[in-house]
């Protein structure tokens, strides 16, 4: 058996059958996670007690002839800013080094309700504060599709991981694009369902009116699968919606003809690679001649959507980020003599630049003569952002864009210039900051054999729509 090859159904029919048993699956994945993550670097935690102890329980289902949940033995990677109840959970920094949960968080809970067998901990930038996976406090994740590029961030490590085989599926977060834009740098399906879909109970918050949990696959089914077990109402979140949880997988079966896909102009002007631009505009054809119609739409405000997020989103990382202070967890500074000094210094030596410059900007927009000229400014933004999508969505079904500018850069190209590196999550960002579910989809390969990502935006909790275009394309071309 090739794991390299295994998708959750295969995973589980495998299992069911008796072709391997769950645990010996489990075993050969640490296997393959030992020889391959030196090179990857994309794990910083095994669970492999709570992981075997999963496996032993499906097979005992499977052993009794009993059909397996749904998830039965998929050996899964979780990215470390969810809590796992006796697992490490760093959210990829210092200040956190040594922290373990006493509780899982809530998507985490449910995937291992439905038989999952969670592996361990992927890498991340800081806090989730990044767009190339090089802000880890525990090194870089490199892109298993070529070491010397980055894989992506802030959900690198579990991009990383899908990419390499060293699991079959992932959970990963998305605050500006820290989905997709891996998905689409590693060459796998990453998708980022509607604000609310998913609870965030557990995930340890970088904004909180931004970040949403969601899979990184082999598939757009797989994809489905997953979104079908974490999603739906969670009292543990206020902020989760009470919207009925759709059969997905169904959904990704029927026929895309007549659905309209809207093509902005602004996601295909000055600063998108032209291998890119080929490769997408390739695969908006593939979707016309599926049955799909293209309309050309406007989106005018695109323009604002970097600024907003970078205001709006470091905002809320100031606020967030303030609990971290010495007292109540994490790091605390052994040369502080008194209570300010433990403050000041708990924190200068548990963040790294990247998380401290957020900080700063988000203090400054938020402080007495500067909120109304950047908060609260923003937020106005943010609407126009979201009327432009209502105004776009009542003459298509879905928007068809980009999910980076470029393929994967190198390691390193772009640490010297913040503002560089947040352009990378141009055409991410819109959809964080409206609430609409995005999916990245691998539409081809640059020259160099790069993989290239389709971004398939869709209306609020219209999950199932941008799964079918996005199941529809990868049929398209493997034809």
């Amino acid at each position: 058996m090739d794991i390299n090859l295994l998708t959750v159904s295969s995973t589980v029919t495998a299992i069911q059958e008796r072709q391997i048993s769950a645990t010996t699956l489990a075993e050969r994945f640490y296997e393959k996670i030992e020889a391959e993550n030196a090179k990857t670097n994309a794990y910083l935690t095994l669970a492999k007690d709570r992981a075997m102890m999963q496996a032993q329980r499906i097979d005992r289902i499977a052993d009794k002839g009993d059909r397996l949940p749904v998830l039965g033995g998929v050996p899964i990677a979780i990215k470390d800013v969810m809590s796992t109840q006796g697992v490490r959970t760093t959210a990829g920094s210092k200040i956190l080094e040594n922290y373990v949960p006493a509780y899982d968080c809530t998507a985490v809970e449910r995937l291992e309700r439905a038989g999952a067998v969670i592996l361990g901990k992927t890498n991340c930038d800081e806090f989730a504060m990044g767009s190339s996976n090089e802000n880890s406090a525990y090194g870089p994740v490199r892109n298993p599709r070529d070491p010397e590029r980055v894989p992506g961030g802030s959900s690198g490590g579990s991009a990383a991981c899908v990419a390499a085989g060293t699991a079959v599926v992932a959970l990963g977060s998305d605050t500006g694009g820290s989905i997709r834009q891996p998905a689409a740098f590693c060459g796998v399906v990453g998708l980022m369902p509607t604000y609310g879909r998913v609870s965030r109970y557990g995930l340890i918050a970088f904004a909180s009116s931004l970040d949403h949990i969601g899979p990184l696959t082999k598939s757009v089914k797989d994809a489905a699968i997953l979104l079908e077990q974490i999603a739906g109402r969670d009292p543990l979140d206020s902020t989760t919606a009470d919207v009925p949880v759709s059969d997905f997988v169904s959904e990704i079966e029927k026929p895309v003809k007549g659905l309209r896909i809207g093509v902005p102009k602004e996601y295909f002007g000055e600063g998108l690679d032209s291998e890119v631009r080929k490769e997408v505009e390739n695969g908006i054809q593939l979707l016309v001649k599926a049955g799909c119609e293209a309309v050309p739409v406007s989106l005018p405000h695109t323009a604002y959507a970097i600024p907003t997020y970078y205001v709006v989103a470091t905002a809320e990382a100031s606020s967030n980020l303030a609990r971290y202070d010495g007292v109540r967890y994490g790091h605390r500074s052994k040369a502080a003599h008194t209570l300010s000094e433990m403050y000041r210094r708990s924190r200068d030596e548990g963040f790294r630049a990247e998380v401290k410059r957020r900080i700063m900007l988000g203090t400054y927009a938020l402080s007495a003569g500067y909120y109304d000229a950047y908060y609260l400014k923003a937020q106005k933004v943010r609407t126009l952002l979201a009327l432009d999508f209502e105004r776009v969505f009542e003459k298509v079904d879905a928007v068809v864009t980009p999910t980076t500018p470029t393929p994967a850069f190198k390691l390193g190209e772009k640490t010297e210039d913040p503002l560089a590196m947040y352009l990378a999550d141009i055409y991410t960002v819109t959809a964080d900051l409206t609430g609409i579910p995005g999916v990245s989809v691998p539409c081809g390969k640059s020259a160099s054999g790069l993989p290239i990502g389709l971004q398939i935006l869709g209306k609020h909790f219209d999950e199932g729509t941008i799964l079918r275009l996005g199941h529809a394309l990868e049929h398209a071309q493997a034809a």
